[in-house]
C-alpha cells in the first residue's frame, strides 16, 4: 500500500515538473513568435524609411545643394528643439498650476458638485459631479441617467470626459443626464474601500431622487472604477441599472503566458510588503506615482522617448494635445494604506473578488452573483494593462456555467476589440463613435434580452467617421466558448502560492517592521518622500522657476515670431526619423528582455511542484453543476409551474425566445422591435416593469429547460381568435421578413403558423 502511494506521489511530482516545463516552453515560444513578428514589422518599416532616405539624396547632386540642405536642417531642427523645450516648460508650469488648484478633474465640460463625499457620515475624498450640457445639447430628466466612475489608479479624474467624442459626450448626445464620480488627490484619514462604496451608494440615491420618473442609472466603470462599480452593484443591487465595465481587472491572476508580465510583479518583489513599506515611509499614504511608473515601464519606448520625439517632430501642431494629456497623466493621486492593502489582498494578489471570497468589511461579503442588473464588459486584445483574460475570466469564476446566469435572470454581454490600448478604451474618439455609441444604444433594450451570456458584435455597414453605420448582434455563448477566446488558465495555480506567501509576509511585517516605521515618520517626512519621486522631479524640471529655462523661453518667443514651417524634407530629416525609430526599438528590446526575465523567473519558482503545493489551499476552480441538479432548483420549478399560465403575453415572449434559441445570434433591430412590443403594445404596456422582468425570466427558463413542453402548452395560452391574432401581429412585427430567417428558425416559425393557422 505504501509502495503504491509512493509510486503515485512520485508520478504526480514528475507530471507537475513536466507541466512546469511546458509552461516555460509555451511562454518562451509565444514570446519568440511575437517578437519575431514585431521585428519583421520594424524591419520592414526601417527598410521603407531607408529606401526613402536613399532616394532623398538624388536631388542633392552638388556640394552646394548638400550644404544648403544641411544648413536648412540645422536651422529647422534647432527651431523645433527650442519650441519643444518651451512646450516642456509650459507642461511643467501646467503641472505646478494643476497642483496649486488641487488637481481638479480634467473634464472639458462644465460641472457642479452635487454631493461632497468628505461631508458624508463615513467621509472619503470622492465627490459627485453633475455635468452641465454644452450649448446646443439638451438632456431630459425622464431619460435614464448615466453615472461614470473614473479610475483612481495613480491619476486624477476626467479621462471619461476628456473629449467631445467620449463616454460623457455619447451619453449627452443621447439626451441622458450625466453624472461623474470624481475625487480629490488626498484621501481622508484612514479611508477604506468600504467608505468609497458607501459614498457611491449615496451618490446613486441622490441621482435617483433627482430623476424619479426615469429608470435606474447606468453605471459606467473605467479600469479601477470598473471593479468598484461591480462591488457597488453587488452590495447595493437595488440602486443600479445596467453596469458597464471598461478594461476592469476583475480576475488579476489571468493572462496570456508570453505576453502579460504585469501580473507577475508580486511574486518577485515580496507580495504586499513593498506597498506597505512605501505607504509607511510616506506616513500612511500610498503614492499613485508608483502606479504610473509601473504603467510607463510597460512601454518605455513610447513613454520615455517616442511621445517626446513626436512632440518635437510635430511641434507646429501637436503641442496642445500633448499638454492636455500631460495635465492628466502627471496629476498623481493617493490612497491610504488601508485602501491599498484591501485592493492587494482581495484583487491584485489575493484574487478573492471573482471567487466570491472578498469582504467589503467584517460581516459584509461581496457576492457578484447578487448583481441583478445587466452587465456589459468591454476589453481589448491590445490592452496590456487589463488584458481580456483579466476582464472576462471572473465570469467563469463566479458562475458554475451559463445556465446559472440564466437561472439567476442575469444578462452578461462581453465585447472584444482587436487592437485598442488600455487608455484608448476611455479616450479614443473612434472607440467613442463606435463601441461606446453602440453600447449606449444596446443599454436601451438590454433588459428585454433573454437572460444569458452573450458576445456583443459590432460590424461596420457603410459610411465613415461620424456618418458610419453599424450592425449590432448578440451571439449567445457558453462560458467555455468565452474562455476559448482568451487563453488557458492552468498556470494560474502558481499565483495561489504568491497569495499565501504574501499573507504570511504581511503578518510578519505588521508585527515587526510596520509599527516601528509608523512611529518614525510624519506628514512632513511623507511630503518630502513624495516630492523626491522621479516622476515628480521630471514633470517639474522644466518649469519657469528653473533659471536654466530663461534662455529657451526667450529664444522660443523669437522663433515663434519668425518661424515659417517648411514641410519639405531633406535627407537629414529622413535620417533623423530613422535614428528615432532605432532608439525606440532599443528601449523596446530592453523591455522585452526585462519581461522575459520576469516571466521565466516567476514560472521557474512559483510554477514548481513545491510552490504549487504550497498554494494549493488558495487555488480552486468552481465546478459545473449537473443539469439534473439545476432542473430541481426552486426558481426553475416555479417557472415550470407557470408553463400553461400567462396568456397572450407569455405566448409572445415564449415564441420569440424559442425562435431566438434556434439561431446563433440575435440582431439588434429585432431586439429593439421586441423591446417596443413588450413596453408599448397591449397587453404589456399595462404591466409593471418588475412584472415584465419576471415574465421574461420565467419564459427564458421554460424555453431553456422544457422547450418541448413549453411548445405543447402554447395552445392553452392562445385560446381565442382575438388572442391568436394579437400574438401573430406582434410576432410578425418582431420577426420581420421570413426570407431573412435561418433554416432552423424558419422551420419552427412555419410549424407555429401551421399550428395556429396563421398567415
Amino acid at each position: 500500500m505504501q509502495v503504491e502511494r509512493f509510486t503515485n506521489q512520485t508520478a504526480q511530482y514528475f507530471d507537475a515538473v513536466e507541466e512546469q516545463a511546458k509552461f516555460l516552453q509555451v511562454a518562451n515560444a509565444r514570446r519568440t513568435t511575437r517578437l519575431m513578428n514585431d521585428f519583421q514589422k520594424k524591419q520592414e518599416k526601417s527598410r521603407t524609411k531607408g529606401e526613402a532616405l536613399a532616394a532623398s539624396w538624388v536631388p542633392y547632386d552638388t556640394p552646394k545643394k548638400l550644404m544648403d540642405a544641411w544648413a536648412h536642417y540645422i536651422k529647422e531642427s534647432s527651431e523645433r528643439a527650442i519650441l519643444t523645450m518651451d512646450a516642456l516648460r509650459e507642461s511643467s508650469d501646467n503641472y505646478y498650476d494643476h497642483l496649486a488648484k488641487g488637481c481638479p478633474p480634467v473634464l472639458i465640460y462644465d460641472y457642479e458638485v452635487i454631493v461632497e463625499g468628505r461631508n458624508l457620515p463615513r467621509p472619503c475624498n470622492y465627490m459627485l459631479l453633475k455635468i452641465i450640457p454644452p450649448e446646443g445639447t439638451e438632456t431630459f430628466d425622464d431619460k435614464r441617467p448615466y453615472v461614470i466612475i473614473d479610475p483612481r489608479a495613480g491619476h486624477g479624474a476626467g479621462i471619461g470626459g476628456f473629449k467631445n467624442d467620449s463616454q460623457v459626450g455619447v451619453a449627452l448626445r443621447g439626451g441622458h443626464p450625466v453624472y461623474f464620480v470624481a475625487f480629490h488627490p488626498m484621501p481622508e484619514p484612514h479611508q477604506e474601500v468600504a467608505h468609497v462604496t458607501h459614498a457611491e451608494a449615496a451618490f446613486l440615491r441622490e441621482v435617483i431622487a433627482r430623476h424619479p420618473k426615469s429608470s435606474k442609472p447606468v453605471v459606467v466603470g473605467n479600469c479601477q472604477g470598473g471593479w468598484a462599480a461591480a462591488i457597488l452593484a453587488a452590495v447595493y443591487p437595488d440602486l443600479v441599472g445596467p453596469i458597464v465595465l471598461n478594461g476592469a481587472p476583475m480576475s488579476y491572476w489571468s493572462g496570456t503566458m508570453g505576453q502579460d508580465p504585469m501580473r507577475y510583479s508580486a511574486g518577485l518583489t515580496g507580495g504586499i510588503v513593498p506597498a506597505l513599506l512605501s505607504a509607511d515611509l510616506a506616513n500612511g499614504v500610498f503614492d499613485g506615482a508608483n502606479l504610473v511608473q509601473n504603467f510607463e515601464m510597460l512601454n518605455p519606448g513610447r513613454n520615455w522617448f517616442r511621445k517626446y520625439y513626436d512632440l518635437y517632430t510635430n511641434i507646429d501642431g501637436d503641442d496642445e494635445r500633448f499638454l492636455e494629456f500631460q495635465k492628466w497623466w502627471s496629476g498623481f493621486y493617493y490612497m491610504t494604506e488601508e485602501e491599498f492593502r484591501w485592493i492587494l489582498d482581495n484583487l491584485f494578489i489575493g484574487n478573492k473578488l471573482s471567487k466570491n471570497e472578498a469582504f467589503l468589511e467584517p460581516g459584509r461579503p461581496i457576492d457578484l452573483k447578487t448583481i441583478k442588473s445587466p452587465i456589459i464588459v468591454f476589453s481589448s486584445f491590445g490592452d496590456n494593462i487589463t488584458p481580456p483574460d483579466q476582464a472576462l475570466n471572473w465570469i467563469a469564476d463566479t458562475y458554475s456555467d451559463e445556465s446559472e446566469i440564466e437561472i439567476l435572470g442575469q444578462r452578461i454581454l462581453y465585447m472584444l476589440h482587436d487592437a485598442v490600448g488600455h487608455l484608448g478604451i476611455f479616450v479614443s474618439s473612434s472607440v467613442a463613435r463606435r463601441e461606446h455609441t453602440q453600447m449606449a444604444s444596446t443599454l436601451k433594450t438590454i433588459e428585454s434580452l433573454p437572460p444569458g451570456l452573450y458576445k456583443l458584435q459590432i460590424e461596420r455597414q457603410k459610411g465613415k467617421g461620424n456618418d458610419a453605420k453599424f450592425e449590432v448582434s448578440f451571439a449567445r455563448k457558453t462560458i467555455d466558448q468565452m474562455l476559448e477566446e482568451t487563453s488557458e488558465r492552468n498556470e494560474e495555480k502558481a499565483f495561489a502560492g504568491v497569495a499565501r506567501m504574501s499573507e504570511s509576509l504581511e503578518d510578519m511585517y505588521d508585527s515587526t517592521v510596520g509599527p516601528m516605521l509608523k512611529t518614525m515618520n510624519s506628514s512632513q517626512s511623507g511630503e518630502v518622500t513624495r516630492g523626491l519621486h522621479p516622476l515628480r522631479l521630471t514633470n517639474g524640471a522644466f518649469a519657469s522657476a528653473n533659471p536654466f529655462m530663461f534662455w529657451p523661453t526667450m529664444a522660443a518667443t523669437a522663433v515663434k515670431q519668425s518661424r515659417k514651417p517648411n514641410l519639405a524634407k531633406t535627407p537629414f530629416h529622413y535620417w533623423e526619423e530613422l535614428m528615432a525609430d532605432q532608439i525606440e526599438y532599443g528601449w523596446d528590446a530592453l523591455k522585452d528582455w526585462r519581461e522575459a526575465l520576469i516571466e521565466n523567473s516567476f514560472l521557474t519558482f512559483w510554477a514548481s511542484p513545491q510552490a504549487v503545493e504550497y498554494g494549493k489551499s488558495l487555488s480552486f476552480r468552481r465546478p459545473k453543476v449537473p443539469m439534473q441538479d439545476l432542473h430541481s432548483l426552486t426558481s426553475i420549478q416555479n417557472a415550470l409551474k407557470k408553463i400553461d399560465k400567462g396568456g397572450v403575453a407569455a405566448a409572445i415572449v415564449r415564441i420569440v425566445f424559442m425562435i431566438a434559441d434556434s439561431r446563433d445570434e440575435v440582431r439588434s433591430e429585432k431586439l429593439e422591435r421586441f423591446n417596443e412590443v413588450v413596453t408599448t403594445w397591449t397587453p404589456f404596456k399595462s404591466m409593471d416593469p418588475k412584472e415584465r422582468s419576471f415574465l421574461i425570466h420565467d419564459q427564458t427558463l421554460i424555453v431553456r429547460f422544457e422547450m418541448e413542453a413549453g411548445y405543447n402548452a402554447l395552445p392553452t395560452l392562445l385560446k381565442t381568435e382575438k388572442e391568436k391574432t394579437l400574438a401573430y401581429k406582434a410576432l410578425m412585427h418582431i420577426i420581420g421578413k421570413e426570407e431573412d430567417m435561418p433554416p432552423n428558425s424558419l422551420e419552427l416559425w412555419r410549424s407555429l403558423k401551421k399550428t395556429f393557422k396563421w398567415g
